[in-house]
């Protein structure tokens, strides 16, 4: 119960800056290719920034040990980045949002997110302890690290010589610096202001799941906010609730409807909608299963790995963010453009 309700904590906080702050990945890669505006990625950018600068802070006053953070427990593979990335990306460019971001508009009551969340739930656990299992475990192994974390900032200090918190610190303030140094997104205070709100959010996380490893008595790994294997947990939890304990992750997940359905309330946002095309439901559901399926070849989603990943500077998190990037702009070209005069 602690574990769901301090994930829940930072859940809210995600979903309110999803509907008040308008924090959307598939927007902000549509705003930068097609609405000449990077205000939201600039946003991405500095909650990156944020999340590294309180996580790194959080080891540096001894609260957490970042070598068991999660991302750092399998070895990193270009493959499983790179090609999970890809599929992510196209899946979310299909189905009109990302795994956090339909949670959010299920929040303002769109029923067509339901679809999605449901759809993508199931495919990330069938890819990932599912009959799918089986197919990404040969071509996309995972193999423990155990040697030096494969992290950037490690690798930094490896080579300087400079503490490792320090590395982490220097780079997160170097990403914050880089994010304001726009005079126009400088002069955009809800976009700052949401964009911390964000990368704070995702340190709740590692300090939440710190406190319990420490304090609690069961078992509880180093981890933060994502999207994809914690809405599958949270549909089991639906039906198996009475068996299933809860967890950091699907307190995660509800705080995010919660957090969306306030913030949509209060916005006068709230409204039920749903699909009216066959065509733009078939196209949302294929484009759920391949995005829950690439988030758990990934290790993660744009959250898990463009935030919490990032925010421990795994190497997976900036190729899998591009890959993201790259397989968002394909499916967006393809609805937005076409291939050939055909679209989606």
């Amino acid at each position: 119960m602690t574990a769901a309700l301090l994930g829940a904590v930072g859940g809210i906080l995600l979903g309110l800056a999803a509907r008040l702050g308008r924090f959307c990945t598939l927007g902000a890669i549509e705003d930068a290719l097609y609405g000449g505006s990077d205000t939201r990625l600039r946003m991405w950018g500095l909650a990156i920034g944020v999340a590294i600068i309180g996580t790194f802070g959080l080891a540096a006053a001894g609260f957490i040990n970042l070598d068991n953070a999660f991302y750092f427990s399998v070895a990193f593979s270009w493959p499983a980045a790179i090609v999970g990335g890809l599929l992510f990306g196209y899946g979310m460019a299909l189905s009109g949002n990302c795994g956090f971001g339909a949670i959010a508009r299920l929040g303002g009551g769109d029923l067509r997110s339901f679809v999605i969340v449901l759809v993508m739930g199931l495919a990330a656990f069938g890819t990932l302890a599912g009959p799918f299992a089986y197919v990404r475990a040969a071509l996309f192994p995972r193999v423990a690290d155990t040697g030096t974390p494969d992290g950037i900032a490690h690798v930094v200090a490896q080579m300087t010589g400079v503490p490792l918190v320090i590395a982490g610190l220097f780079i997160g303030a170097l990403i914050i610096g880089a994010m304001l140094s726009a005079a126009d997104f400088r002069r955009n205070r809800s976009a700052i202001i949401w964009g911390a709100i964000v990368g704070l959010a995702i340190v709740t996380g590692w300090a939440g799941t710190a406190w319990i490893a420490q304090n609690g008595f069961a078992p509880q790994v180093l981890i933060s906010h994502t999207y994809a294997a914690p809405v599958g947990e949270t549909l089991l939890y639906a039906m198996q609730g009475s068996a299933r304990p809860l967890s950091f992750g699907v307190g995660s997940v509800a705080g995010v409807w919660i957090g969306a359905f306030i913030g949509s309330l209060w916005k006068g946002h709230f409204r039920w909608e749903a699909c009216e095309d066959p065509r733009e439901l078939r196209r949302q559901i294929i484009g759920a299963a391949i995005m829950g399926a690439g988030a758990v070849i990934a290790m993660g989603c744009t959250v898990g790995q463009g935030l919490s990943a990032a925010s421990t500077l795994a190497f997976s998190a900036p190729v899998t963010l591009i890959a993201i990037f790259a397989g968002a702009a394909l499916g967006l070209r393809q609805l937005i453009v076409g291939f050939g005069g055909e679209r989606v």
